[in-house]
């Protein structure tokens, strides 16, 4: 190339890139230069940057080798307590729902009803309870392992009558009736107090006689025949009983050697109807009510009531075996057996004597003088006199 002075141009050293050209608009350069060029960052088209967000943050400084990791645990403490706390939700619902169900199931009868000259309403709360000859349920080959007699044995009496009572303050009494007391039975005149059972409608001529004899308002009532108790006591696993002598006695099906030994249904059963002693049935009286607290010592035991596979059959078994007055639910039937769960007093009615009454043949006597301090007392909700305690646990 030659210069307009003459001279000869000289190569550029850096000639002008050919990509430049591409970019330049169309037309020949001004002048005789090169376009200007624009640079641009170099961008790898591989990899896209991500967009940034729209509240970005602040990057956490990386942990140093001194500074523990940063761990949740203390979230994951809750999750033992909420699982307790829910099982335990569903095991109270399941309880409830369970124990209204079986309160359906309870026999109820109309033991408790008015009638005139019925005496008002004693301060404490007094149950009738009541342990019948009856076999109904029963077939015959479970008649015969419980020496039980048979169906021709008709009509129904009471082998145990109890009146407990449980004051506003103070220990529990347990008092037995000897079902040959003889005393007045209202519409029948004196006779044997296990009579007016006998009668129609016996439940509540039974509860009247009671409240009569005694001045005493029951506010409770439950009966149990010779099937159930066997089933309640069964469904307990057994009953451990201190028999304070050996008991043979073929009537009752029963032989058992002395000293504390567990009694099965068919072996409980038999001790509590067992007259074959020197005293028969005060005897008898003492070993049903022996019997009574330790049965309601093991239905409150821990270990029924925190075993499902023990508790549950028992109250059903209970619901399904007794029978109880109208106004009466399991949950009352749990306030007893709470009441009686402790120290309790137990005795039975003041003993005058025995006679010998045409038509009813061998009959108890009262001493009335005592009887009527003694039952003067509960009526009070007092404690019954030491003097006045025929017998001491």
């Amino acid at each position: 190339m030659i210069r307009r002075d003459g001279g000869q141009r000289r190569p550029s050293p850096h000639p002008a890139p050919q990509q430049a050209w591409s970019q330049a608009p169309s037309g020949p350069p001004p002048h005789g230069y090169a376009p200007t060029q624009t640079p641009r960052p170099h961008a790898d088209p591989r990899r896209v940057p991500p967009a940034p967000p729209n509240n970005p943050r602040p990057p956490r400084p990386p942990a140093t080798p001194n500074e523990p990791p940063n761990q949740r645990r203390p979230r994951r403490r809750w999750r033992w307590p909420r699982r307790v706390a829910l099982v335990l939700i569903v095991a109270l619902v399941a309880s409830v729902g369970g124990m209204l169900f079986l309160d359906t199931k309870l026999n109820r009868v109309n033991a408790l009803s008015d009638y005139p000259g019925r005496i008002a309403d004693t301060p404490g709360t007094n149950w009738l309870l009541v342990g019948s000859d009856s076999r109904a349920g029963l077939t015959p080959e479970e008649a015969a392992e419980l020496t039980t007699g048979g169906e021709e044995i008709g009509g129904q009496r009471t082998d145990t009558i109890m009146l407990v009572h449980i004051p506003r303050s103070g220990a529990t009494t347990m008092v037995s009736i000897p079902r040959d007391s003889y005393v007045n039975i209202p519409g029948i005149g004196r006779g044997k107090i296990n009579a007016a059972f006998s009668e129609p409608n016996g439940e509540q001529l039974l509860v009247q006689t009671v409240e009569e004899a005694t001045g005493l308002r029951i506010d409770h009532y439950a009966e149990i025949g010779f099937g159930g108790f066997a089933g309640v006591v069964d469904a307990l696993g057994g009953v451990n009983v201190c028999v304070p002598y050996a008991i043979d006695d073929p009537m009752a099906g029963v032989n058992l050697p002395e000293g504390c030994q567990d009694l099965n249904g068919r072996d409980a059963l038999g001790f509590v109807r067992s007259r074959a002693t020197a005293l028969a049935d005060l005897d008898r009286m003492d070993n049903q009510r022996a019997f009574m607290s330790a049965l309601l010592e093991k239905v409150t035991s821990p270990a029924t009531l925190i075993n499902p596979l023990r508790l549950w059959p028992t109250v059903a078994k209970t619901a399904d075996s007794l029978q109880v007055g109208d106004g009466d639910h399991l949950w009352n039937l749990a306030g007893l057996a709470w009441a009686m769960r402790g120290d309790v007093v137990t005795t039975t009615v003041p003993v005058g004597g025995f006679d010998l009454v045409a038509g009813w043949g061998d009959v108890l006597l009262w001493d009335r003088g005592k009887a009527s301090e003694f039952f003067d007392a509960l009526a009070n909700d007092r404690q019954i006199p030491q003097s006045l305690l025929t017998s001491t646990p």
